[in-house]
């Protein structure tokens, strides 16, 4: 009840739909269809009575399953030509002598609307505060130049008095079918439209009209819609190659709400998404995380942070969280949902940890980069290396490749948090073989463009592998020698740890690829015969796999 207007709502609900046949009792996200009007209305803090007008038996019994009364409709207001009007007037007119009561307002709520929120019905009902209202109607602004057609000329004619760019439009709107609330003076056998209208408008969100299997679909998506937090940094010490799988997987993930959480000391991080334009948070310290995840209220965390604790993990999932971590060695990967381990090819958990190769997300630039094809000569060098190249090895392999008397180009990318930039740049800027660049944003090109690459044993050689380019890696630390990828089996060349060479060992090793045009066309087609490309795929099976298994587990 609302200002002592006693209010019913009353949900029409045939059978016989043609489009999507027996619409209204189809599973929609596990749920019937109409379970989201009756669920929307009986939610209201001011509906009184939820009727669902019917003249199917077995919707009768599931409107009344989900808490609705059930008006049963003759055959004649069944046909497929019959109007709204008369069937609510029905409804109200049986339901008013079922209760011995009469009604203020009557709503009428479509099955065909579920993404309708109760707080926008709610809203609607206090626009009745006024009293010169006799009408709501949901409606969805827009803003498109449009035409009509002459049928009797044959000929179309637009609706607009001047072509002005889409902001500077007149803004119209469009009945949504969602709500339709009007005095119950003005419900008649042929109407429900009071003299004095109001409209509410909604989100684009709640304004789908299911009328077709394509807004079946698109609803489905809606509905399932998760809140995801992607916990994840990048800094000089751990590079960038964490947020650029975080990015990778926002990417795929279009139908989610995906927020970046990052420690405010990751500056690099914080521009790297900003130049993304996805949505972030800063925080300071464990305890502000917390509290901005309990603001977002994800369903799921990925935490992209390397190693965790136990008790990190097991606070978030306290919380209720589905926890994925990526490349965590610590004790918390014990208690995470799933734990995927692209550069440590390990098992061992309990059943949740996933590693290979198969899980690694390439970035979107490599899906669409076609394949090196190996000739015989080699004219360009590509110098990659991965995290900050605290080893400084861009220089020291740059020196040796030199030093072997190569005379073809040297292409140096520096990672964005190299520290001797300047003074890199200074050293080889006379040198016109040597060219450096500082930002990327196509790195697919220059692996392509290049005959034989040099990178570390992280994340830069699976992107060399997906390419196929000859790949020479040198280990940056005790960690990566632990990353099997890069072995000889998918066609790499690995140099072991870059404390333990010397710039003769590089070169040495350097010009044997070289100058061996059957050694790169082998390594080529090794790596060739790795798919790199389906890794968002295994990984997102993977979670829905144990995150529904979770969902079973909770609600049994």
């Amino acid at each position: 009840m609302f200002n002592d207007n006693k209010i019913l709502v009353v949900i029409p609900a045939r059978g016989g739909s043609k489009r999507i046949r027996r619409k209204n009792i189809r599973l929609l996200a596990d749920k019937p269809l109409i379970y989201y009007a009756i669920n929307i209305a009986k939610s209201s803090q001011y509906v009184d009575d939820v009727v669902v007008s019917t003249e199917d038996p077995e919707t009768s019994k599931i409107a009344e399953k989900f808490g609705a009364s059930v008006i049963r409709r003759s055959p004649d207001l069944a046909g497929d030509q019959i109007p709204i009007d008369p069937v609510v007037f029905d409804a109200t007119v049986q339901k008013e002598k079922l209760a011995f009561d009469e009604y203020d307002i009557v709503i009428t709520l479509q099955t065909t609307s579920p993404l309708l929120r109760t707080e926008t019905l709610d809203k609607a009902i206090e626009k009745f505060k006024n009293f010169d209202i006799d009408t709501v109607i949901s409606v969805i602004g827009d803003k498109h130049l449009s035409w009509g057609f002459n049928e009797k000329d044959n000929r179309f004619f637009p609706l607009y008095s001047e072509r002005l760019n889409q902001q500077y439009l007149p803004k119209e709107y469009i009945e949504t079918g969602g709500i339709f609330a009007t005095r119950r003076s003005f419900i008649t056998p042929n109407s429900r439209l009071g003299n004095n209208v109001d409209l509410i408008e909604v989100s684009r969100e709640e304004s789908i009209d299911i009328t077709s299997f394509e807004d079946w679909w698109v609803a489905e998506k809606y509905l399932n819609k998760k809140k995801i937090a992607m916990v994840v940094n990048a800094n000089n010490v751990i590079g960038i190659g964490h947020i650029y799988r975080c990015i990778s997987l926002a990417s795929r993930l279009l139908s989610d709400d995906v927020l970046f959480l990052l420690d405010e000391n990751s500056s690099l991080g914080i521009d790297i998404v900003k130049g993304f334009n996805y949505p972030f948070k800063v925080y300071d310290g464990e305890d502000e995380l917390f509290s901005l995840l309990n603001e977002f209220n994800p369903h799921i965390v990925v935490n992209d942070i390397l190693d965790t604790t136990k008790e990190y993990v097991c606070r978030q999932k306290e919380a209720g969280y589905f926890v994925i971590n990526f490349e965590d060695l610590g004790s918390g990967s014990e208690d995470a949902d799933v734990v995927f381990d692209t550069l440590y090819e390990h098992n061992g958990g309990f059943g949740n940890i996933f590693s290979g190769y198969q899980y690694y997300v390439l970035r979107d630039e490599f899906y669409f980069q076609p394949s090196k094809i190996v000739g015989p000569d080699v004219n360009t060098v590509l110098l990659a290396f991965g995290g900050n190249d605290i080893n400084n090895l861009s220089e020291k392999v740059a020196d040796s490749v030199l030093d072997s008397g190569f005379a073809g180009r040297i292409d140096v990318i520096l990672p964005l948090g190299y520290e001797n930039k300047n003074e890199f740049i200074q050293k080889y800027e006379s040198n016109n073989n040597v060219q450096v660049y500082t930002n990327v944003n196509n790195i697919s090109e220059f692996m392509l463009r290049a005959d034989i690459v040099f990178s570390s044993a992280g994340r830069k050689m699976y992107e060399v592998c997906a390419v196929g380019t000859p790949c020479i890696c040198i280990c940056q630390n005790g960690r990566e020698q632990t990353h099997e990828f890069g072995s000889h089996k998918n066609g790499f060349i690995n140099m072991g740890l870059a404390e333990t060479l010397s710039n003769e060992d590089i070169t040495k090793q350097f010009k044997i690829v070289w100058q061996d045009f059957d050694l790169r066309q082998n390594m080529s087609n090794l790596m060739k015969s790795v798919d790199l490309k389906h890794g968002f795929e295994n990984i997102w099976s993977a979670v829905e796999q144990k995150y529904w298994a979770r969902q079973f587990e909770q609600n049994h």
